[in-house]
């Protein structure tokens, strides 16, 4: 009588009498954290290789050009690949590799936590300069190479993430290199939902960025990492939730479904005109357009004194506050312009 086999055990609470059951229950979770170990250097090198192009374009370039070009392209490309390669893990992941989205959140809670710490203030984003622009805080010539500094950062980003997946360093960049030609859409709703959906994740970024703008990093950073993850969460099944147009346009616009012109609704915008009521609800007025304030009336903070003005003194009127506080400004010169004079006589 030959002796029973050895017992293994493969997990808690788990036994088998033949090794076969064992090895290959080893064996996948073996493969499915070789991957996901792939994916997480592949981040690692991305953010280091971003950081160093950022130290060196800082130490050989202008103040000006590092600020509007340079650290804009490190940015959108450090982005822009990392969002290529979650994509993988999200799509891929879950069927490929037993990846949950417990697991895949806190994935993007992390790199956006990263990205907050490592962009050294660059948006990587086309709604986010526009929205500086249109805040008066940045010139149409710095806008516009910031632009384009963001497209070229995506591109670059596209072609590396590329490259590596070609060289099928685990299965599911072996997967994904066969299916490279063959991309689903990240829109997987209606055109006219998929703008509303953006268009809402839009409004309540912005927000919640000019809210933060003049927050301590330690603060800020966290809060919209967490923000990001939640709408990642919430409309990321319907529209991946991209909320910036030029990472849509390298991530999605090119795989079949939809036409570049319904693509361009919900992702260009989608997002754009959420920017715009943001910035609307925050400041009352576009800065950059009129400076009439449209929301909310602000209170001067001088009296006119009672009983019948001298010549001239119609001007004290003048102090109704202006959007950003420009015609406050302006008010309280004259003020003290007048009061100057009174007091010569």
């Amino acid at each position: 009588m030959l002796p029973p086999s050895p017992t293994l055990v493969c997990g808690a609470g788990q036994t088998h009498t033949s090794p076969g059951p064992c090895s290959a229950q080893l064996l996948l979770g073996a493969r499915v954290m070789a991957g996901l170990n792939v994916s997480l250097s592949f981040f690692f090198a991305t953010c280091a290789l971003c950081q160093a192009a950022r130290r060196a374009s800082r130490a050989l370039l202008s103040a000006g050009a590092y600020a509007s070009f340079a650290r804009e392209v490190a940015a959108a490309a450090q982005l822009a690949a990392c969002c290529l390669e979650m994509q993988v893990l999200m799509e891929i992941g879950p069927w490929a590799g037993g990846f949950g989205p417990d697991l895949l959140l806190t994935l993007v809670f992390l790199l956006f936590l990263v990205h907050g710490a490592t962009f050294d203030g660059a948006s990587a984003n086309p709604s986010v300069a526009l929205q500086d622009f249109l805040m008066a805080e940045a010139s149409l010539s710095s806008t516009l190479l910031k632009l384009a500094a963001q497209g070229l950062g995506m591109q670059a980003a596209h072609a590396l993430a590329w490259r590596c997946w070609a060289w099928e360093l685990s299965e599911l960049h072996l997967v994904q290199s066969l299916m490279a030609a063959h991309c689903s859409s990240a829109l997987r709703t209606s055109v006219p939902q998929g703008t509303l959906v953006e268009g809402t994740c839009a409004f309540f970024f912005h927000l919640a960025l000019l809210r933060l703008q003049h927050s301590a990093p330690g603060y800020r950073v966290p809060t919209l990492a967490l923000l990001v993850t939640v709408m990642t969460y919430v409309a990321g099944p319907s529209t991946s939730a991209f909320v910036n147009p030029a990472l849509a346009a390298s991530v999605t616009f090119r795989c079949s479904g939809h036409s570049w012109l319904e693509y361009a609704q919900v992702y260009w915008l989608g997002p754009l005109t959420g920017m715009v009521l943001a910035v609307l609800l925050h400041e009352g007025c576009l800065p950059r357009l009129f400076q009439r304030n449209l929301l909310y009336r602000q209170k001067s903070k001088f009296r006119t004194p009672k009983g019948k003005l001298a010549p001239g003194s119609e001007d004290r009127r003048a102090l109704a506050a202006g959007c950003g506080g420009q015609e406050l400004g302006r008010g309280r010169a004259a003020a003290a312009g007048l009061l100057l004079s009174r007091l010569a006589r």
